[in-house]
């Protein structure tokens, strides 16, 4: 069964992101534009568009046009970075230590990164929360893919924001996986836990606008007085 109408120009929009012909924040042509380019009605690019906005793959800003979604540091922990006080409100993550290094795949890891690396680097931080040692972050790419990111540490607060402006690489999902687990002894030493106490790991194939899965991460969180927060729709 052929893909309808408006599928084609999303595909196309999506691959002129993606290739970078359409850098994130500059502005897709108008509707009238998009339809003459692509031969279909102004209401099939209409639609277009607003599936690419549910998707959080473009903005629409009223008056002014539609633009590539822009991550920036906020909205990029907001999204991403689900740990929140009771109430709900975003916790922001301190840098405490960070090492980034190159080393060979496993092969778990081709497995999962689309390009099945030979070579990957990874990028291990240490991350507090209200003023205590509370993420022990892990977080794996493509050598190839994400090339010379070793020379640009130390890296910024949030990796999806460097991963976008300097790869255009715009990170559209994740899924994680959670699970209760014991800290290690190097666990609770740099959580400043005892060996065995309650910690969160949570597991995450981050994917780009095309589907492709481009990160693999793993957390170990203490949560003392913290919760992850979703919404479920």
């Amino acid at each position: 069964m052929a893909a309808p109408l408006y599928q084609t120009v999303i595909d196309r929009i999506i691959a002129q992101i993606s290739s970078g012909e359409l850098l994130p924040g500059s502005m897709l042509p108008s509707e009238m534009q998009i339809a003459a380019e692509t031969g279909v009605s102004q209401g099939t690019a209409r639609k277009s568009l607003m599936v690419l906005e549910q998707l959080g793959i473009v903005k629409r800003e009223q008056g002014r046009g539609t633009f590539v979604t822009a991550r920036t540091p906020d909205n990029a922990l907001f999204n991403f970075f689900r740990l929140r006080e009771p109430d709900g409100t975003t916790v922001r993550p301190e840098l405490l230590s960070e090492a980034v290094l190159s080393r060979d795949s496993t092969e778990a890891e081709r497995s999962i990164l689309d390009d099945a690396p030979a070579m990957v680097y990874e990028i291990r931080r240490l991350r507090s929360l209200k003023g205590i040692p509370s993420v022990i972050e892990t977080a794996v790419v493509s050598a190839s893919r994400f090339a010379g990111l070793a020379m640009r540490a130390p890296l910024p607060n949030t990796l999806y924001v460097l991963y976008q402006q300097n790869y255009g690489c715009i990170i559209l999902r994740a899924d994680e996986s959670i699970t209760a687990i014991e800290a290690s002894p190097e666990v609770a030493k740099a959580l400043n836990l005892r060996p065995g106490a309650p910690v969160l790991q949570i597991d995450r194939v981050a994917f780009d606008i095309m589907g492709r899965a481009v990160e693999c991460r793993q957390s170990l969180c203490r949560t003392e007085g913290l919760i992850y927060q979703v919404s479920l729709t």
